[in-house]
């Protein structure tokens, strides 16, 4: 049986047990779909990266994206481990980067550090508002939360997406977001099914924890073998629209810090930034930091 090396990173974050952690698993060519399914199973981690040869040469590699329970087409803290983890073993300094995903090529640019090295990547779709039947009543009892908890300001619940659909869910402050609690099955209740994916809650709020984040964050997912993710990039892609949406900010560039995995222990930064040309986004990027934390050889 081949051995296949692998590294595992904390993402969204500057050091080891915080942020996102991430298996990577580079030389996966000849693994068929159950075999990463079941290897992403045995790492149990939020995801999983399989690295394998890109289509074109000009590319730095092609990447399949693993939750325990299912595939995703595209994924923020994956994307950011694997344009680390391929540039530091490249020795590369700052560079950049095509990763081929199921979503399509997503461009990197990986900048190196003495501890840490950030990467930051464009984001492969503007985010799209879907249509969104639930009541907000219904989503407060589907989080624990009471109705008079759901939306602040002018933001209410909706449902966006940016390559994988979301369904954001502002409340109305830390203590609110403190208490959110997915019950899975009144949440599969008033879900809509997109595709063959079930859009996860992202409760916010605008007040945070860290004095430089524009949002506090938490996201969950048990139905994917996800209870709470500690960073979830591909959400920061999708609220891009919301915040646009609701916010409504000048032509120009703006950028949002934007915490999670606090009330897990493992607090996450992530950066979000967003082109507004003619009142629409035009282009955005998801920006962070990762640290390698282990390496191995795999024998599956």
């Amino acid at each position: 049986m081949k051995s296949r090396k692998y590294f595992v990173y904390d993402v969204f974050c500057e050091t080891v047990l915080a942020g996102n952690p991430l298996a990577i698993v580079i030389d996966s060519e000849g693994l068929d779909t159950e075999r990463m399914q079941a290897i992403a199973r045995e790492f149990n981690l939020s995801e999983t990266v399989f690295v394998m040869p890109a289509r074109n040469p000009a590319h730095a590699a092609a990447i399949r994206i693993f939750m325990p329970r299912g595939e995703l087409p595209f994924a923020g803290h994956p994307t950011v481990g694997t344009a680390v983890a391929l540039a530091q073993a490249n020795g590369s300094a700052d560079s950049i980067l095509v990763l081929e995903e199921k979503v399509g090529d997503v461009r990197c640019v990986v900048s190196r550090g003495e501890k840490t090295s950030f990467a930051e990547f464009d984001l492969p779709r503007r985010p799209q508002q879907l249509e969104l039947s639930a009541e907000p009543a219904a989503i407060a009892a589907a989080l624990g939360l009471g109705p008079h908890e759901i939306g602040f300001e002018n933001h209410r619940p909706g449902l966006w997406s940016a390559g994988v659909p979301y369904l954001t869910v502002p409340v109305k402050g830390l203590e609110a977001a403190g208490r959110a609690e997915v019950d899975p099955v009144l949440w599969m209740e008033l879900a809509p099914r997109i595709g063959a994916s079930v859009p996860a809650p992202y409760v916010y709020c605008r007040r945070a924890v860290g004095h430089d984040c524009a949002f506090h964050v938490r996201m969950f997912a048990p139905w994917d073998g996800i209870p709470e993710d500690p960073a979830t990039g591909s959400a920061a892609a999708a609220f891009a629209g919301a915040i646009h949406h609701f916010d409504q900010p000048v032509d120009g560039a703006h950028r949002f810090w934007i915490e999670q995995g606090i009330e897990m222990g493992r607090p996450s930064r992530i950066r979000l930034e967003v082109d507004v040309e003619e009142g629409r986004v035009e282009r955005a990027r998801i920006g962070g930091h990762a640290v390698k934390v282990a390496e191995g050889l795999l024998h599956a």
